[in-house]
């Protein structure tokens, strides 16, 4: 199996928890980029996997956090991304780059919307 380069792995293909509201800022652009700009790097096994591990760490995080408000709010918003991503997957959006144009995929898009 073939890993991206986005440091959701570790060396041996372990997921690597996200625990802080940095990692999850961070690991949402990864997870984004592995979906729309590594057609070939990954499989979609690898793909799909990240999402589910992502989902998961979030939930729990935010399990931690519910009674705190203000940390609520914030895990709210990366799982409402996380939400308009997936739309977007389901959407059968255009997640390869045509290979001669510069134009930002649909996810990419859907990212800068968000």
């Amino acid at each position: 199996m073939q890993l991206p380069k986005e440091k959701m792995f570790d060396k041996t293909g372990q997921w690597i928890h996200l625990e802080t509201f940095e990692d999850f800022d961070k690991g949402l652009s990864d997870l984004i980029d592995l979906w729309s700009n590594h057609p070939k790097a990954s499989t979609q096994a690898v793909k799909e996997s990240s999402l589910v591990n992502f989902k998961a760490d979030l939930d729990a995080a935010a399990l931690t956090w519910m009674n705190n408000r203000a940390k609520s709010k914030k895990y709210a918003s990366i799982a409402k991304e996380l939400a308009e991503f997936e739309d977007a997957i389901k959407e059968g959006a255009n997640v390869v780059p045509e290979s001669n144009s510069n134009t930002p995929t649909a996810l990419a898009e859907t990212k800068k919307k968000i």
